[in-house]
């Protein structure tokens, strides 16, 4: 902690203003590198340590009970670099979670969240080196081993094209009742970032309404898994306008297959297309590096947006693919010699380009084979 006025000593307390609690302590520590010193007593400016106080963590002002105060806590830097955790052990899941919750009531600029479309744990800082120095202390604290990789790109999948009347008609009789359900819908594309919706048009009784939450569900299901290579469809709306039932054979499993099967149909017949997420990237260089920052920028597929001048800095602003962005920091770094900086947050989705799409499909082929 660092002293801000008054004079501190050794065995002694003081309160907790932030959370509104006493603390007591012994050992009063100097820090030298590994080093500790213990000290009697320190004063304004220094930087101390102590150990064991049951409710303090990083941000909160400690204070003398009978004058209170609390100073604001500084604002973090958001986080620059991303990389995925995934346990060596297969058991240690729940321990990651927890033993990283731990570690962010130490390191406010530390953050995790899941990533639902790939499954994935997220941790994010300042940069590799600090990534991998948090990831040392997980490991010395709480016996917890990593292995960290890029994130993967969470891409999805949306159409390009209206298609009307596409019919699929599900039947199936192995002895006994069988299956029979057939569902007629319209399929159009909608604005980016619309999501899913859908209506039901149906007129006369040719499909019992009953029926109708089996339909949305078969295709709610179906949307997580595209036809293009597989990641969720969006931004298209599915109009079920009519179909046929069997007095017996009709069930509602039988409706949640054949949505599912005719959504496939349907994209497919709809020049399905892939979209990659974008992230606004906002850098500030000196001067000297700007031309070479934005051709890198132009490199990865981004769009420069506009630039800034801030002293004898320029803040240059852009969109760019998240994909070509993973491992930004280094580069960065190498480009300006380390005096370069830059914060990136998700801007939109936007279309892969054609020439890239049959790749990502071919990797994504690749990755199922093996």
């Amino acid at each position: 902690m660092r002293i801000f006025s008054g004079t501190l000593t050794a065995d002694s307390n003081f309160y907790n203003a932030s959370k509104e609690a006493k603390e007591r302590f012994g050992t009063l520590m100097l820090m030298q590198g590994k080093k500790q010193e213990t000290v009697k007593r320190a004063g304004p400016g220094e930087i101390v340590a102590v150990a064991k106080l049951k409710e303090t963590l990083t941000g909160d002002t400690l204070c003398d009970p009978n004058n209170l105060i609390v100073y604001p806590v500084p604002e973090t830097m958001d986080p620059i670099v991303s990389m995925a955790v995934q346990p060596k052990s297969k058991g240690d899941e729940d321990k990651i979670f927890s033993s990283l919750a731990r570690l962010m009531e130490e390191d406010p600029t530390l953050q995790v969240h899941r990533e639902e479309q790939t499954k994935e744990t997220i941790l994010s800082g300042m940069g590799e080196i600090h990534i991998e120095a948090s990831m040392g202390k997980l490991k010395r604290k709480f016996g917890v081993e990593v292995n960290l990789s890029p994130p993967k790109v969470p891409y999805r999948e949306t159409i390009k094209k209206a298609v009307t009347g596409v019919v699929y008609r599900h039947k199936k009789q192995t002895g006994g009742r069988g299956q029979f359900a057939e569902v007629h819908f319209d399929l159009t594309p909608l604005e980016r970032g619309t999501g899913f919706e859908f209506e039901e048009a149906l007129v006369g009784m040719n499909v019992p309404r009953g029926f109708v939450p089996a339909v949305e569900k078969g295709l709610n299901e179906a949307k997580e898994m595209g036809v293009r290579a597989g990641y969720p469809v969006v931004d298209f709306k599915v109009r079920f306008y009519d179909g046929k039932s069997h007095e017996v054979d009709s069930s509602e499993m039988a409706f949640k297959i054949a949505a599912s099967m005719c959504f496939k149909k349907g994209v497919a017949e709809a020049q399905p297309t892939l979209l990659e997420p974008v992230m606004e990237v906002e850098v500030t260089v000196p001067d000297e590096y700007m031309g070479d920052v934005i051709g890198d920028l132009n490199s990865r597929r981004g769009r420069v947006l506009g630039m800034d001048s801030k002293g004898r800095n320029q803040i240059v602003r852009a969109h760019v693919p998240m994909s070509e962005v993973l491992k930004y920091a280094p580069d960065l770094r190498s480009i300006t010699g380390g005096r370069g900086m830059f914060t990136m947050k998700h801007s939109h989705y936007d279309e892969v380009p054609s020439h890239l799409q049959d790749q990502l499909v071919a990797e994504v082929q690749k990755e199922k084979e093996d």
